[in-house]
């Protein structure tokens, strides 16, 4: 049908674009990492002062690309133009004064921000360059849910690639220049490279905005039909009924961040000393959670497609699309997130020292962080699900509770000698675990599945450690040959790969069938018409 074909279309241009995308942030990341002058101590710097940005931006921001996309779907499911144009006007303006409140909030609030919460001074500088993007992000998340809402997803991830190849640019010119004028200043270079991000939101709104005019301009050549107008005061309000809900639940999700921003380094400090705390707290977040981040973000593919498209078949009552696009997304998420695991822990070691060769501290930390990776990436999926079928109190009651997890968690581990920060590891892994069951539980309630526990959990394992012992078997036997450690690992790293989609295809997982069945229905419907 042609929605499948739209929807698996959607999900591959935004899958492909956050692979381009991780590929330009490892660049950049890897170059601050292994900075003279930068290294683990500037990622702890630059990376709290992200963290409190990104809690802002959920404030002001975060959950309306969600919200605009699903009311935006609902209405054009009904042929309503209008008032989907009228949503766009009225939420780009709301939200402007909403994230220009948020910029300037934060860039008043650095200097307390940086002492007392966050006990790094020297982040002080990092908050301020940083406001800006939250009012450019603001607007660019209205316009984003607009294009997400039309299904015109690849529209999206043209623009978060444009931005996030000025922000490569940004940042290391930017760090470079600092790096000279101010003899390797750790504290300037990580202000510089935030004042990057807004720099990058800033070029990525206009580019968003021209897009979106010339959109707008063929889209009103072709209204049918004529409904009635909400007021401004309606829209609003259907905004927030979606938006705060979605806004809470993200708001949740960059706290988990946050906690660990505000307890590592406060607990670490007593055992370890402050530097000591503050870089073992910059490896945890610009190492590790850096590369659990790159099979999220394929994934998030799923998510942010799901929404319009649920939203849209639920209006027109066709549940047995949402349980196919549902069960579907649920299946890829698991084909994604057991290799992602399984490849993490065999090569923690070796990743690290192939992306960070003058700092690669941090495997044994990779080692035990990969298990929330399955746990990650369904909840993800999950929540986009609800989020379409309108259960936006289920995902904030279950982020809630994995709140309150973590910070229970972090609060009694992080006191052990033994753990250190594995610790804030561990409690993320029980605080993702606690919200997947929630959701799963629910998602369960309001929508009939077809999952197999055989395709979506023991087969993949199957695949998954077929993969890594081929791999390593291939891995050990170069380095026999006397080929460097590097070249070694990324050789190893594609033969695994070809070796779980064999592995796939081999164990009936998913059948070719599947992988184009969006083709192959339209192709048929063409045939017969």
């Amino acid at each position: 049908m042609k929605n499948t074909h739209n929807f698996v279309k959607g999900v591959i241009s935004l899958a492909i674009s956050q692979l381009v995308i991780k590929i330009l942030g490892m660049v950049y990341s890897l170059y601050l990492t292994n900075k003279e002058g930068f290294g683990d101590a500037g990622n702890a710097i630059y990376m709290s002062g992200y963290q409190v940005y990104a809690l802002f931006l959920t404030i002001s921001s975060i959950g309306v690309p969600n919200a605009i996309s699903k009311l935006i779907s609902e209405k054009l499911a009904i042929g309503d133009e209008r008032s989907a144009d009228r949503i766009l006007k009225v939420a780009t303006i709301f939200f402007a004064i909403f994230g220009f409140l948020g910029t300037n909030t934060l860039f008043l609030g650095a200097n307390f921000i940086s002492n007392n919460l966050l006990l790094i001074p020297e982040a002080k500088f990092t908050l301020m360059f940083l406001s800006p993007a939250i009012f450019f992000v603001a607007v660019s998340s209205v316009i984003e849910g607009y294009f997400n809402g039309r299904k015109e997803i690849y529209k999206t991830a043209k623009a978060q690639v444009i931005e996030q190849f000025l922000k490569m640019i940004f940042t290391i010119s930017i760090v470079n220049f600092l790096a000279t004028l101010t003899g390797k200043n750790t504290e300037y270079m990580a202000a510089g490279a935030n004042f990057a991000t807004s720099l990058a939101a800033m070029l990525s709104v206009f580019y968003l905005l021209i897009v979106c005019l010339k959109t707008r301009k063929k889209v009103k050549v072709n209204k049918i039909r004529c409904y009635k107008q909400e007021s401004v005061i309606k829209i609003l309000i259907n905004i927030a009924k979606v938006s705060i809900p979605l806004a809470v639940g993200a708001l949740l999700v960059a706290l988990n961040s946050n906690i660990d921003a505000m307890t590592v380094v406060r607990n670490l400090k007593t055992v370890v000393g402050e530097e000591m705390a503050q870089i073992r707290y910059g490896i945890l977040t610009s190492k590790v959670d850096v590369l659990l981040t790159v099979p999220l973000s394929f994934n998030m593919a799923f998510s942010v497609a799901l929404i319009p498209e649920i939203a849209s078949a639920k209006i027109k009552n066709d549940y047995e699309d949402i349980s196919k696009k549902i069960s579907f997304s649920i299946l890829i998420s698991m084909l994604l997130a057991i290799p992602a695991m399984f490849g993490l822990y065999a090569y923690s070691e070796e990743i690290l020292k192939l992306l960070f060769p003058k700092a690669s501290a941090g495997g044994d930390l990779l080692k035990i962080a990969v298990f929330a990776i399955p746990f990650q990436i369904l909840v993800q999926t999950i929540n986009g699900a609800l989020q379409g079928l309108g259960k936006f109190n289920v995902t904030t009651i279950a982020l809630s509770v994995g709140t309150v997890v973590k910070l229970i968690g972090n609060l009694v581990l992080l006191k052990s000698t033994v753990l250190l920060e594995k610790g804030a590891i561990l409690s993320t892994i029980a605080c993702y675990f606690a919200i997947l069951c929630i959701t799963f539980y629910n998602l369960c309630k309001n929508c009939k599945l077809n999952l197999s526990f055989s395709k979506i959990l023991l087969k993949p394992i199957l695949a998954s450690f077929i993969m890594i012992v081929v791999s390593k078997i291939f891995y050990k036997e170069l380095l026999v040959l006397g080929i460097n450690e590097s070249l070694s690992t990324i050789m190893a790293i594609l033969v695994a790969v070809i070796i779980y989609v064999i592995n796939i295809l081999f164990l009936k997982i998913l059948s070719v069938e599947e992988i184009f069945r969006g083709k192959i229905e339209k192709r048929v419907k063409t045939q017969k018409a």
